[in-house]
């Protein structure tokens, strides 16, 4: 089983964000660009849990920014956290960050 939390943040740009998770996480993040998403940063821990971190604004049709979660259009970074169920969650670690809120979870 896998498991999904999304987490958000108004206080971090993107690249703000994967730099702090690097140091706290002792994870390397790689910058990549998509058609997509556009610019986001991309780690997978030991144990193949994978973070992202991108803008909530993605590239939309016509010029214009779509949301990547519209159920949550005030936040406008996103952190990803796909993980095997057997994985110690990353919480404590990540509720620890300033102004980084979980927004769901699959766990729960």
């Amino acid at each position: 089983m896998t498991v999904f939390d999304i987490y958000g943040t108004n206080t971090y740009t993107a690249g703000e964000l994967a730099v702090l998770l690097a140091d706290r996480l002792a994870a390397a993040f790689a910058e990549r660009e998509s058609d997509y998403l556009g610019v986001y940063f991309l780690a997978a821990l030991a144990d193949t849990t994978r973070i992202q971190v991108q803008p909530n604004a993605i590239p939309g049709d016509h010029g214009e920014d779509d949301l990547y979660e519209d159920e949550y259009p005030d936040v406008s970074v996103l952190l990803l956290v796909t993980s095997p169920a057997a994985a110690e969650p990353l919480n404590g670690e990540l509720s620890a960050v300033d102004g980084l809120i979980q927004l769901r979870s699959s766990r729960s």
